[in-house]
């Protein structure tokens, strides 16, 4: 019998803010929570966002907190004062005229041009040029595009743990996998006394690797403006650091990790990796995520030159105003001008369903499958092709297979949604095309990137957050950044949410959901996730009643656990797992045998391959 996957924790950090405790996805639907269900969550925003220290948040500092999160103006850099430099000839006015300048001699090129005359005047020199002098002239430009998906106004997840020279990136990442282990309510070690050190995978990096000023920006730039490259740049930029850095220094793993990159859709590709190595049994616990921090000027300025940013002007233009509406820059289905670029790390823990149960882990929902199907031949490498056809009909059609054609149209959609003219026709058109070929008649849709924007690899991972959420407190965040559909958009079989849809109690009423991603270079995926509601009721077919009773006494003390670590993290007091030179292993740490390999900071073995797995070849 095929291995379930189930979700047993999730955490990270959006433009919406914390997601375990549902936080971000209740910001998202603040407009219809009742305040009892909000008060944590605007308290947890407060705390992160250095407006509040109490338990009570007044209505001054909610209004601040709506304005420091969600789609905004862009605050990781001043998009009015962007530093931009133009090369220049200098000459003077008249042949018998030289340029003549003073400088440090430790700032003098190594080679002195031959127009050079140097005069040393103690601690500096005076060069005096005759003829032309080549230069770099420094100039404060307006980025055409202001709108963004910081996370919330404030708030340094590197302030929470020791993180001296680490990419915005991969502080997110340590902060979003502490935050989903946190919400496991089990403590890890734990975890790891009931599996063989190798039964861990870790799948989880980022699409556009580490771009800030301590990675790769920071590296390229270096030599033509001043700077010096660190010894940790070019580590630290590499594309699996997230990985990398959850092994190192939070789980102290010695089990499968890597990346599975597929620009947009990339959180999906690992997911899939996760999930196959549960249902394959190579691995008990898979810990899955991405972590993206691409809200820089120069990572930005690269996607508007093709022509996919929501610029000013021309949102502008959209609105008939004089003013830019950063809030409503994101316009899935409807008129558009491109996408927004966000920032976003997002991570969920997959558990094999036997362990889960033994642990009373809470199930949030279960992962049936993952399909990936690339567009074959195609004009352009960024255009979109046939690929998201296959990918969403096969979702759909294991949906079908699981609920049977009834329970098929008890699924929703979480859509890719860019905001982009383009998206808007081709991905309208592959919804309505399967929901005409499965007989349903008003699929739901909605994409949450109007609220978030987009976090390039992360994307799905705020889909899925999000999805989560409807299961908690019974609300589809629907597009409200929008006032009506676009003509050229494909719906007659879908219902395209523009208003937050009412889902039944928990969300009852949906009893899975497909997380659709659409990639550049034609990297698509399309995932179906399943309720909690449904996984129970799988489980209990699986397993029998009696031994999901004894599941449920023992997950009552772990949900406790996780209850209060919540509740502690709403008020300022939250465990940021990061173990540095911590729990090392070198040489002397190793004992091999034919049977097994031991490590000394594990107490179970590695059990080593006894059989040929091929015997049936010979």
């Amino acid at each position: 019998m095929t291995k379930l996957p189930l979700i047993v924790g999730f955490g990270g950090i959006n433009a919406a803010g914390r997601s375990s405790g549902f936080h971000s996805y209740k910001r998202m639907v603040s407009d219809v929570l009742p305040e009892a269900d909000m008060q944590s969550t605007w308290q947890d925003l407060a705390q992160r966002m250095g407006l509040s220290d109490g338990l009570a948040v007044d209505a001054e500092v909610i209004e601040a907190i709506k304005a420091g999160t969600l789609v905004r103006r862009i605050e990781s850099f001043n998009p009015d004062q962007l530093l931009y430099q133009y090369k220049a000839t200098l000459k003077s006015e008249s042949e018998q005229e030289q340029i003549s300048f003073s400088l440090r001699k430790s700032k003098l090129p190594t080679r002195i041009p031959e127009n050079w005359q140097v005069e040393e005047q103690g601690s500096k020199v005076k060069i005096t040029v005759t003829g032309e002098l080549n230069a770099l002239l420094e100039d404060r430009v307006a980025f055409p595009v202001t709108s963004g998906g910081n996370i919330p106004r404030g708030f340094d997840p590197g302030k929470l743990y020791n993180s001296r020279f680490h990419p915005r990136g991969l502080k997110m990442t340590v902060y979003g996998a502490s935050d989903a282990l946190n919400s496991m309510g089990l403590d890890w070690d734990e975890v790891l006394n009931h599996i063989e050190p190798d039964q861990v995978s870790v799948y989880a990096g980022s699409a556009l690797a580490q771009v800030d000023d301590q990675s790769l920006s920071g590296m390229l730039a270096a030599p033509l403006t001043g700077g010096r490259v660190s010894t940790k740049m070019m580590a630290l930029s590499l594309a699996e650091m997230p990985a990398d850095f959850i092994n190192g220094y939070v789980i102290n793993s010695i089990g499968t990790t890597g990346t599975n990159m597929g620009a947009c859709a990339t959180f999906l590709y690992n997911l899939r990796q996760g999930m196959n190595d549960i249902q394959q049994g190579h691995s008990k616990v898979a810990i899955i995520g991405n972590a993206e921090a691409p809200v820089v000027s120069e990572i930005m300025e690269g996607f508007r030159v093709m022509g996919a940013l929501a610029e000013d002007e021309q949102l502008k233009a959209l609105d008939g105003s004089d003013v830019v509406d950063n809030r409503r820059a994101c316009r899935p289905f409807s008129s558009n001008a491109g996408f927004t670029m966000a920032e976003s790390a997002q991570f969920v823990v997959l558990m094999d369903d036997e362990l889960a149960l033994e642990l009373g882990a809470t199930v949030y929902g279960s992962v049936a499958d993952v399909f990936i199907n690339a567009d074959a031949n195609k004009k352009s490498i960024s255009a979109p092709g046939v690929g998201n056809y296959v990918t969403v009909a096969k979702a759909t059609a294991l949906a079908q297979a699981i609920l049977g054609k009834d329970g098929v149209k008890q699924t929703y959609v979480q859509a890719h949604g860019t905001g982009t003219p383009q998206n808007r026709v081709t991905e309208s058109h592959i919804l309505n095309e399967v929901a005409k070929t499965f007989d349903i008649e008003n699929w739901p849709v909605t994409a949450v990137k109007s609220y978030l924007g987009h976090s390039m690899s992360t994307a799905p991972g705020d889909q899925l957050i999000a999805s989560l959420g409807v299961w908690k407190y019974g609300w589809i965040p629907g597009i409200q950044t929008i006032d009506h559909i676009a003509d050229d958009v494909h719906q007659s079989n879908l219902n395209i949410l523009t208003e937050h849809a009412f889902a039944g109690e928990k969300g009852e009423a949906y009893k899975a959901v497909i997380l659709n991603a659409k990639g550049f270079g034609g990297n698509n995926a399309s995932g179906l996730v399943l309720s909690p509601q449904q996984t129970m009721a799988m489980l209990t077919n699986k397993y029998g009643t009696e031994a999901i009773s004894a599941y449920q006494a023992r997950n009552d003390q772990v949900q406790k656990v996780a209850d209060a670590n919540d509740k502690a993290a709403c008020s300022g007091e939250e465990h940021i797992r990061y173990h540095f030179g911590e729990s090392m292993m070198d040489e002397t740490s190793v004992a091999i045998s034919q049977d097994a390999v031991s490590l000394s900071e594990f107490a179970k073995q590695i059990p080593l391959v006894q059989e040929n797995p091929f015997k049936d070849y010979q």
